[in-house]
């Protein structure tokens, strides 16, 4: 079913710098970012509010928040799942935690083109890459982490297969600026294309009913086109639902933020845009006064669940309202047409390039 689109969204302003300071409220002195005041920290969700602080503006937060990956990656490139008070709670390696890195330090060079910043990264995000890559399967998927005994999980989850796709992109553009060449991840990142597309009965099909098995793939750019467009079609009416926004998973009437933001992000990918400012319309009195954005909400009682006030889905929505109104260089991150002009896909696009270079800044304004 196509989504209802007949009235018209005006475009909507949020308060990115309210936004920003809450997520920077809870960053620690070391640079972590904590889920909420007092609660734990993982490294993926850790990136993603490094991310928002950066539309934000809060450029030196965000990068503090990449010094904290830095200082606390482990030897084989991964990072525990969870942290709390400086220390480990979780030893569980993610794969799609530990590349995650690639993502948010190419996202910080969109919005800086601190070409230095890059070049200090380098071991760091491409340790992570590495770790991920050596928990790929044969036939292209990755198996999600080791446990804490260091024994692979081969478990395929779609999501994270996704998530990884999209920071092998991103980690395969920061080596061409840097001049490096790295073949096997190219090679990989076909390989996982191909499982992403072609093979779905090697990804943990329980995860159906998670709205994110249902976008991610068009999110990442594994798919494209018409493929793309029918995928987003084919489960509009399963997961999302009018007025509140995304579910969480198909069959509790339980919408939230964080993946209502995340369709925004797939829907812009595809250049999408009224369907995306009507998804982010719902987003709008979803709030707190504070800068926060509700975790969820349940329909059509209205209770808010969880209370918690969490930094990462207040830096999704920022992503979100960039990606639809181009508040930032680095708004183009996840837009398919700009990913055909990079080296990394293999089919050079200039034109289509050359209607986003007008986002990223020219590197001698900002001497990176």
């Amino acid at each position: 079913m196509e989504p209802d689109i007949s009235r018209s969204i005006e475009g909507q302003s949020v308060n990115c710098e309210e936004m920003g300071a809450f997520i920077a409220g809870l960053q620690k002195e070391n640079g972590e970012i904590p889920w909420s005041e007092g609660g734990k920290t993982d490294p993926w969700d850790h990136v993603e509010s490094a991310m928002g602080l950066g539309v934000a503006g809060y450029l030196r937060e965000a990068e503090r928040a990449y010094e904290w990956m830095a200082g606390t990656q482990l030897a084989d490139g991964s990072w525990w799942a969870v942290y709390r008070d400086g220390a480990w709670e979780d030893r569980t390696r993610d794969s799609n935690f530990s590349s995650y890195i690639a993502v948010g330090v190419f996202h910080y060079y969109l919005l800086t083109r601190d070409a230095a910043f890059l070049k200090d990264m380098w071991p760091v995000l491409s340790a992570g890459i590495d770790y991920a890559l050596n928990l790929q399967a044969l036939t292209g998927e990755i198996y999600w982490a080791r446990n804490a005994a260091g024994v692979i999980d081969r478990m395929a989850l779609l999501t994270g297969s996704s998530s990884v796709y999209m920071s092998i992109k991103c980690a395969l553009a920061i080596a061409s600026r840097l001049g490096k060449d790295r073949p096997d991840w190219r090679c990989a990142l076909e390989k996982l294309g191909n499982a992403i597309r072609n093979l779905p009965n090697h990804f943990n099909m329980i995860k159906s009913r998670y709205s994110m098995d249902w976008y991610y793939p068009v999110l990442c750019g594994a798919i494209t086109g018409a493929d793309a467009g029918g995928r987003i079609d084919k489960s509009w009416a399963k997961f999302v639902e009018p007025g509140w926004g995304v579910r969480c998973v198909s069959d509790q009437p339980w919408a939230t933020m964080a993946e209502t933001s995340e369709l925004v992000l797939a829907l812009t990918a595809v250049e999408r845009y009224e369907e995306a400012q009507l998804v982010f319309s719902y987003l709008k009195d979803k709030k707190y006064d504070n800068g926060a954005y509700w975790m969820g909400v349940t329909f059509p009682d209205a209770v808010i669940w969880p209370e918690e006030k969490t930094s990462w889905t207040t830096a999704s929505v920022l992503l979100a309202y960039d990606a639809l109104y181009n508040f930032t260089p680095a708004s183009c991150l996840f837009n398919h047409n700009f990913w055909k002009g990079m080296e990394v896909t293999g089919h050079a696009d200039g034109p289509r390039q050359e209607r986003y270079s007008r986002l990223i800044p020219p590197i001698e304004q900002t001497g990176g």
